[in-house]
């Protein structure tokens, strides 16, 4: 059965925990350490522009993005991740969106982070945040280095719906009930299962949807 006396709230981390896209600083604190090399950097930087301008299908772009991380040692990457949260990211958050999460907290919500961004990123914010769990892209590690390839697949778009359902329904919580916090159309799976959709600063085609369906739209 349902738990009436609890909810849940996901957010999403790009451009809507932050006011920035995660992956810049992440490239850029690589490419400083040594672990991402100059020509891997161009083609970082070449398929962020096609995935702002949405000149290819996101879900190509973010798969090639990764295969720099092929060879990478697992614990070398977990401390670059620390150094961007804390160097970066913690700078970045949205000062509003941390009264939504403490509004959520104080109406004993369970606070989730439902994101396409790394792992190893997602849990030392997450854990900045204060919140109760991650679901987040994992990169597959084999004898302690990264191949390259998620796990499964990327958290991404109908992978966020699916991720969020499934959650939903193994911790018994009312979809009707939940939040999602999200600010892309790539977030749009997401927000539609959900009984409280929350744009935050929504790209055009994001918020022609909320505004024809009477969504909440956060200027922020």
């Amino acid at each position: 059965m349902y738990k009436p006396e609890r909810y849940i709230a996901f957010f999403d981390i790009d451009h809507t925990i932050l006011n920035v896209n995660s992956g810049s600083a992440l490239i850029s604190e690589a490419f400083k350490s040594g672990m991402m090399s100059y020509s891997d950097l161009i083609r970082a930087y070449y398929y962020s522009v096609l995935y702002r301008l949405k000149l290819k299908d996101p879900a190509i772009i973010i798969t090639r993005m990764a295969r720099w991380m092929k060879g990478v040692r697992h614990e070398e990457f977990k401390r670059l991740a620390e150094q961007v949260v804390d160097k970066h990211l913690k700078l970045v958050i949205r000062p509003d969106i941390l009264n939504e999460i403490d509004y959520h907290r104080r109406n004993n919500a369970e606070i989730v982070i439902l994101s396409s961004v790394l792992k190893e990123i997602c849990i030392q914010l997450g854990a900045h945040l204060g919140m109760d769990n991650t679901i987040c892209t994992t990169m597959e590690v084999v004898d302690g280095v990264y191949t390259g390839l998620p796990v499964t697949k990327f958290c991404f778009r109908d992978e966020k719906r699916i991720q969020l359902k499934d959650y939903c329904e193994k911790h018994y919580y009312n979809l009707s009930a939940a939040y999602y916090y999200g600010d892309s159309i790539e977030d749009l799976p997401a927000l539609e299962i959900v009984g409280n959709p929350v744009c935050i600063a929504p790209d055009r085609k994001l918020r022609q949807i909320a505004v024809s369906r009477n969504w909440r739209i956060c200027e922020w």
